[in-house]
């Protein structure tokens, strides 16, 4: 196994020209546990830790641009106002540790259904900003996962940045585990608010061969609420509403049997992460969250 350590970004983008296959690392989360395990033995490994771009990110006026190296615990503690879906998700990841050194661009391209930062990216409508020595070109997170561990990069490309909105409303987090910390998550839920188009967003995470949405709850729910009138009279959302919610985000489920939990658990407790979560941000939303964003994380 060659060790490739390029000093700047366009060294790294030639290093993967040159060699596709190459392994990029940067947290090493996910990447060393498979080689520690000899689950995996690529013959190049290209390390990105140098490269202080990656690391950065800059807060526009309605979006916040993330490298895809920022760790978790940077986004905890300074993006929690601007991505509070993100943050929550941030804050069940692994071990204090772990979360200072690995970021959503590890997630990204290990592309687990299981990532914690999947649902909060799909939630929020987020865009990853891609570059190869071709040019740079930005994939909507709804196109960017295309199988198991699998995502639409092309092989000599990397992940540079993901661009995300800034929250207009509430957003809220959940995930199931097998224990409090140090898990792999059994099912994950994410959920957005968006009061400027009066929508909902959703994402869904370890219960099917991708992060996925929840597209008919999403829609069912955005004409609810706007033939309830609710965007405006801020009334507390009617139970039968929020079980035909969950109802529907169960059914955009497609779970496997394995050791973590059953298909069945994982259907039952993403209805109850629905549910709940939608509770969460709409109160958020009812006590002026919706506008002022304080409090959304």
């Amino acid at each position: 196994m060659d060790f490739l350590r390029p000093a700047d970004w366009e060294e790294a983008l030639a290093a993967k020209a040159e060699h596709p296959a190459a392994v990029p690392l940067a947290g090493g989360t996910d990447v060393m546990v498979e080689i520690n395990f000899d689950h995996r033995r690529p013959a190049y490994l290209l390390d990105l830790t140098r490269i202080d771009e990656l690391n950065t990110w800059e807060v526009g006026e309605h979006t916040v641009r993330l490298g895809a190296s920022v760790p978790y615990t940077r986004i905890m503690e300074h993006l929690r106002r601007e991505l509070p879906g993100l943050a929550l998700a941030a804050h069940t990841v692994a071990s204090p540790q772990i979360r200072n050194r690995g970021g959503v661009g590890g997630n990204l391209g290990t592309a687990s259904p299981a990532g914690d930062a999947h649902p909060a990216l799909l939630a929020a409508g987020a865009e990853v900003e891609v570059a190869s020595v071709r040019g740079t070109r930005r994939i909507p997170i709804d196109a960017f996962y295309t199988g198991v561990k699998r995502n639409a990069l092309e092989p000599d490309e990397l992940i540079r940045a993901v661009h995300i909105a800034r929250a207009d409303g509430p957003q809220q987090f959940s995930k199931v585990g097998t224990r409090n910390a140090m898990v792999i998550a059994v099912c994950a839920f994410g959920l957005a608010l968006h009061p400027e188009t009066r929508t909902v967003r959703t994402g869904i995470g370890s219960a099917a061969p991708t992060p996925v949405r929840a597209r008919a709850a999403e829609e069912f729910l955005n004409a609810a609420l706007e033939e309830g009138g609710f965007w405006d009279n801020g009334k507390i959302i009617t139970p039968s509403v929020a079980r035909q919610f969950a109802q529907l985000a169960t059914g955009a489920c497609a779970p496997i049997d394995d050791v973590r939990g059953t298909a069945a658990y994982r259907r039952h407790a993403v209805g109850v992460m629905a549910r709940r979560t939608l509770g969460w941000a709409w109160e958020q939303y009812r006590n002026g969250a919706g506008r002022t964003l304080e409090g959304a994380a």
